[in-house]
């Protein structure tokens, strides 16, 4: 069976049932520069499905970040699909108008990026920051919204909402940003979620109660994830199925379990080589 055949097998029993949410067919992604065009990424093929959660592994470089700015369409000048399809609840991504997409962006589809200081504003309170999402996407008022953005700051395990409604960026944690950062990305509720690399640049402690509480908040929500890492023992822990990606092409797909107990890819077997094991020689 081809990769691009493994890609379009039918998902975990759970889910054979489920509304599909995103779908890749046959994507192409490059770039453009003075040199020419470059290749980034090379018949993707991915169908995600309603609470399913995929994971997308592989080393810098390889396309997974590429790929989740092509679902969002935030390709940039210098970007674009060049062949293929992304699909959203079967439509199109490329047929919406910009207005559509803002509407789309922080709605139905949200991202969580890899550094949360990136992605939030130094100069707002968290507060503000987090109303903006209900007040733009629901037409709710200012007490609706504030409302909205302490719950969830409290379903993310913040302690004391309140007072970091009232903070700024550098008064919290690398932690705590990135569990409000989590937060903007669902007080709306959406469909699928996006995760570039979350848990980077935090220290493992923090980084198991981020993977825990994402895990948590998406069962009660029922939201569909693709999860990027090259960390295998967070997808292990956080995906049903895995797609792993080299120089632009997944080499491998399948379940969780099918990819981690019956490697066929030598890159794949690399991946777990790379791991480092208690007791293991340097």
């Amino acid at each position: 069976m081809s990769v691009s055949e493994q890609a379009e097998a039918p998902a975990m029993d759970k889910f054979a049932d489920a509304e599909t949410v995103l779908e890749c067919n046959g994507l192409c992604i490059s770039y453009f520069t003075r040199a020419g065009e470059i290749p980034a990424v090379v018949d993707f093929n991915m169908k995600l499905r309603k609470g399913e959660s995929i994971g997308l592994v592989g080393e810098s470089g390889c396309g997974k970040s590429t790929v989740a700015m092509a679902i969002m369409q935030y390709m940039g000048s210098n970007g674009g699909i060049v062949g293929g399809e992304v699909l959203y609840k079967g439509r199109n991504l490329a047929s919406y108008s910009d207005e559509e997409l803002r509407q789309l962006r922080g709605n139905e589809i949200a991202m969580v990026y890899q550094e949360p200081m990136a992605a939030l504003n130094p100069s707002m309170v968290l507060g503000k920051q987090l109303m903006e999402v209900p007040l733009y996407h629901d037409q709710v008022s200012e007490k609706d919204a504030y409302e909205r953005a302490v719950q969830m700051l409290a379903d993310v395990k913040l302690p004391d909402p309140e007072r970091v409604m009232k903070s700024y960026p550098h008064q919290i944690s690398g932690g705590q940003q990135q569990r409000v950062v989590i937060a903007m990305a669902l007080v709306s509720k959406p469909s699928l979620l996006l995760l570039d690399e979350p848990t980077t640049a935090l220290d493992v402690t923090v980084e198991a109660g981020i993977i825990e509480l994402i895990g948590e908040i998406a069962g009660k929500f029922d939201t569909s994830m693709v999860y990027i890492s090259h960390n295998l023992g967070l997808i292990l822990e956080t995906c049903d199925r895995v797609n792993v990606m080299y120089s632009g092409q997944v080499v491998e797909s399948g379940t969780v379990e099918e990819v981690f107990d019956h490697m066929r890819h030598p890159y794949t077997q690399g991946l777990f080589g790379c791991i480092p094991l208690p007791g293991a020689d340097k």
